[in-house]
Parts: C-alpha cells; structure tokens; sequence
C-alpha cells in the first residue's frame, strides 16, 4: 500500500483554506498557458473568463489530494474498520484500488484498476472533487 499527493484535510475549514490557497497558482498558470498560447490582451479578456481560472483551480486542489493505492485485499480490510460510506467506481473484478477518505466526511471514493494506475489516480482525484469537496470549498 502506498500514498499518492501530500494533502488530506481534517476538516472542512482545512479543504477550504488549501482551495483559497491555490486561487493565486490557478490565475498565474492559466495566465501563462495563454500567453504561450499567443492570446493577445483582447482575446485574453474574451476567453480567459472566472469560469477558466475556476476549472484550473479545482484541477489544482484536487491533483494534490492523499490518495491510497493497494491492492483490492488492502482496501477491502481498510474499508471495514471505516465508517466512510464508500462509493466505488470501475470493475470488481480487478486487483487493484485507489481510495480516498477526508476525516470530516461520512463518505469516501475508490477507483479500481489493473494496471494504469496514474489514469485510476487521476480519475478518482476528480471524483473526491465533484462527489467531497465541490460543495464544501
């Protein structure tokens, strides 16, 4: 078993800070995005709009997000001494699990996979976000 990201919050207000954290990050790295993409200042006020910067800034929060990543075993003896309501997507019949489980939540998300690990990381990052952390940021 082994931990992907380095930030697992404990509480709410702990998520909310990292996310307003990162609010500088996802303007810098949309500006520069657009710049190296040869947007003039006009064009760049036409595309580059909050929903843009706010889209970089979920991608951010949630790509440094802890993960767990073992095998199907380990997060089968993880999730029963859990009081995490799980929701997992992806198949059964593979080997492997990806999880996520913030301390203030009653709920938790896990990704199986069998062999692209970094895609099954990538995807539940994006689940934590959109199913933990959206409504509470």
């Amino acid at each position: 078993m082994e931990t992907e990201g380095q930030f697992s919050p404990s509480t709410v207000e702990a998520a909310r800070e990292r996310y307003d954290a990162v609010g500088p990050t996802a303007q810098v790295v949309v500006k520069e995005v657009a710049k190296a993409m040869g947007l003039d200042p006009e064009e760049y006020e036409r595309r580059v709009t909050s929903e843009v910067v706010e889209t970089a800034r979920d991608v951010i929060f949630a790509e440094s997000l802890a993960v767990t990543v073992g095998s199907r075993t380990e997060f089968e003896e993880w999730r029963a001494g859990t009081d995490h309501e799980v929701t997992v997507v992806g198949s059964e019949h593979v080997d492997n699990v990806v999880w996520h489980a913030p301390a203030f939540a009653e709920e938790g998300v896990a990704a199986t996979f069998q062999d692209e690990q970094d895609a099954a990381v990538g995807t539940l990052r994006r689940q934590a976000f959109g199913r933990l952390y959206r409504e509470v940021v």
